[in-house]
């Protein structure tokens, strides 16, 4: 049977053929793949031409084009819509693949002739694409050990591949503790508080999980944040607050605790063998950051002004609780409903009040009239496409000259088989091939927004309004790269500026107006409205980014170790740094240990990377403000310097050349409301 994997894809825009994909492609597709590039490495380390950037750097980094594409394919589609049998391909194909780069980056052969030309690179005329990307390719074999001795490097190989394994099975302990827990409601008097949508949503969930006349919340956070906004019912809020706060904690085959403690431990034994400090300062070479005393600094400079806002928010809601005759002590299972009714009580302004106005569909247009404003670009519906789920869509996307810039899928709702939160990937990236053609990217956005019900459409929250704009920043860096090789390399921490800046339009007034439509009467949102939404802006600040300040300390503790630590229990490390950091018990970090996904799936002493980005995207945003919201000439030299040359450049020279100068913090305390 052919496997249209290792086939050129007969498809519209080449796009993956996800209707012909079966689950037994992947491992003959991942095996094809790994048999090229080792093929591709053994004719670069034998030629006997003297090497150069050509015929040794370009050549590798297109040795794995195959790899690549059946990599991009299986891991968008094991996160978005995974099974049993993709997790259990997941598990054997991942030491697989960290043995198999481990064979690239720690052939001596083949650094020797990389070493060849980074010795050379003076004499080469490299375009400054050419040289950015030389030098990190060099890095990365240094940064692999391939000037360690052999025993040491076999060490290093056996880690990685550990680490693989780890890593998978950490991710999917978190799906399947998400997944296997509900809280199924009988008696409708627990629902007091609920807006009827959310009933009604957690009624249609009861249906389909056999539950027939009751009602489930799970921990998705779609059902779990409006229940803890309104429901009336503290014991349940509790009840469903703990069971998402222990996920991965549970003592049970899902657990996550030891895995954890070994991840952490092998990062640091890797790290002394490679001849860095900690795990923090392996990372960070590479990023804008650098150290993790930089990290630290700015962390710290923005906890000190947030913590004592979240203080002052606490006590205004324990005098609520006490102003209501309640004899209890705020906890953090209930600030989020101590917060909807502040807020409702300072500004007026309900979530329940917005969300008909944040018609899913029209959030959508909202953030593709965002795009064509600023750069002129288009989007078209296709429907005659293959897609990765039928719940996804997809769009052709045209730049400003009627060109074609690539294709996008959109996939919005939860389910069983899609991991939680909200991202952005691609099913190709942009290149050029060996013609110098150019091969338009495949990019996807992927979230977890709350689902239609039987009488009403997706009407989101103002969160996920945010979410929705940010994730399409990322999607326009993919759709508008430049690179002419398939490798990147792109700084984690200035990764998030893309996206992050693209979340300061969702909410202005001029674009509010735009796309912000009541679902039933289709009037604009009234300017009350937006004033509130205006006023609330610092609402609840001090909240925000404590419990995100508290997660990103976290994950640079553990990752700042000299050396393991043998004894390391992850609870009691985890509840001794945040308590000596000076959390206040009312606020959970946004992630605890043992459901920190970011932490063991790319961001690992990275989490920190969301703050660092905001600095710049507060900064950059400045530039709007000041030119016009959406001036040509800015919006050309953010996309030239920014969103077409990310990975392919040093960050911080492309944000100079933007900016005309370094950023500034101030700028992000301002907008935060959190500058004396």
């Amino acid at each position: 049977m052919k496997n249209p994997l290792l086939s050129e894809f007969e498809t519209p825009f080449e796009v993956p053929p996800f209707d012909q994909i079966e689950e037994s492609h992947f491992m003959p597709a991942f095996e094809k793949g790994m048999e090229q590039q080792n093929k591709a490495i053994k004719a670069i380390i034998n030629s006997k031409e003297e090497p150069d950037f050509e015929n040794t750097i370009a050549a590798m980094t297109r040795s794995g084009e195959l790899l690549d594409r059946v990599s991009s394919i299986f891991y968008g589609l094991e996160s978005a819509n995974t099974n049993d049998s993709l997790q259990s391909i997941a598990k054997k194909i991942s030491p697989k693949l960290s043995k198999h780069r481990d064979e690239i980056s720690l052939n001596p052969e083949l650094f020797k002739k990389v070493k060849h030309v980074y010795d050379k690179r003076k004499e080469l005329e490299l375009t400054s694409e050419q040289a950015y990307i030389l030098e990190n390719v060099y890095k990365r074999f240094i940064r692999s050990g391939a000037n360690l001795p052999e025993k040491k490097q076999q060490k290093v190989k056996e880690i990685n591949q550990r680490l693989s394994a780890l890593t998978l099975e950490f991710g999917q302990n978190v799906l399947a503790e998400t997944n296997n827990y509900e809280m199924v409601l009988e008696d409708e008097e627990k629902l007091s508080g609920l807006p009827e949508s959310v009933i009604q949503t957690a009624k249609e969930t009861a249906e389909k999980r056999g539950y027939e006349g009751k009602w489930v919340f799970t921990t998705q956070k779609t059902s779990m944040i409006p229940f803890l906004q309104y429901s009336k019912k503290r014991n349940l809020r509790k009840k469903l607050f703990m069971a998402y706060t222990h996920r991965g904690n549970n003592d049970n085959e899902h657990d996550n605790k030891d895995i954890l403690k070994e991840i952490v431990n092998l990062r640091a034994r890797r790290a002394n063998l490679l001849g860095y400090n900690s795990h923090a300062d392996y990372r960070l070479e590479t990023r804008m950051a650098k150290k993790p005393g930089n990290v630290n600094d700015l962390l710290e400079r923005v906890w000190d002004a947030a913590l004592p806002v979240a203080k002052e928010e606490r006590e205004e809601m324990q005098q609520m609780i006490e102003e209501e005759g309640k004899d209890f002590d705020l906890q953090s299972w209930d600030w989020w409903y101590y917060a909807e009714k502040i807020r409702k009580q300072k500004y007026d302004l309900d979530d329940s009040d917005l969300r008909p106005y944040f018609q899913l569909e029209n959030v959508r247009e909202g953030a593709f009239m965002t795009a064509n404003k600023l750069y002129g670009i288009t989007f078209n519906r296709i429907d005659n496409i293959p897609t990765p789920h039928p719940d996804a869509q997809a769009f052709k996307v045209n730049d400003h000259d009627g060109s074609h810039l690539g294709v996008l899928y959109m996939d919005f709702h939860p389910r069983s088989s899609k991991r939680g939160g909200a991202w952005c990937g691609d099913y190709r990236g942009h290149k050029r091939d060996d013609a110098g053609n150019e091969v338009q990217p495949v990019t996807t956005i992927v979230c977890n927004f709350t689902r239609p019900t039987a009488d009403k459409p997706s009407l989101l929250s103002l969160d996920e309004v945010e979410t929705l704009f940010h994730e399409f920043g990322h999607a326009l860096d993919g759709l508008f790269a430049e690179n002419t090789y398939p490798e990147t390399f792109v700084a984690r921490d200035f990764v998030e500026l893309p996206s992050q800046i693209m979340e300061h339009w969702a909410t202005k007034p001029r674009m509010l107006k735009k796309y912000a439509q009541h679902y039933k009467t289709g009037e604009e949102i009234p300017e009350s409205l937006i004033d509130k939404i205006e006023k609330s802006t610092y609402f609840n600040q001090g909240f925000a980014n404590v419990e995100f300040i508290a997660a990103s300390m976290l994950d640079m503790a553990y990752h700042t170790f000299s050396e393991p630590k043998g004894n390391l229990n992850v609870m009691e490390f985890e509840k001794k740094f945040l308590n000596e950091a000076g959390l206040i018990p009312e606020i959970e970090p946004r992630y605890h240990s043992t459901y920190f996904r970011h932490i063991t799936g790319g961001y690992d002493a990275g989490y920190y990377s969301y703050l660092w980005s905001a600095v710049l995207d507060n900064d950059a945003f400045e530039a709007f403000e000041k030119n016009g919201l959406f001036d040509e000439k800015t919006a050309a030299k953010f996309r030239k310097n920014i969103l077409e040359k990310n990975g392919i450049a040093d960050p911080k020279k492309l944000y100079k050349r933007f900016r005309g100068r370094e950023p500034r913090v101030e700028p992000l305390l301002r907008n935060r409301g959190l500058l004396n």
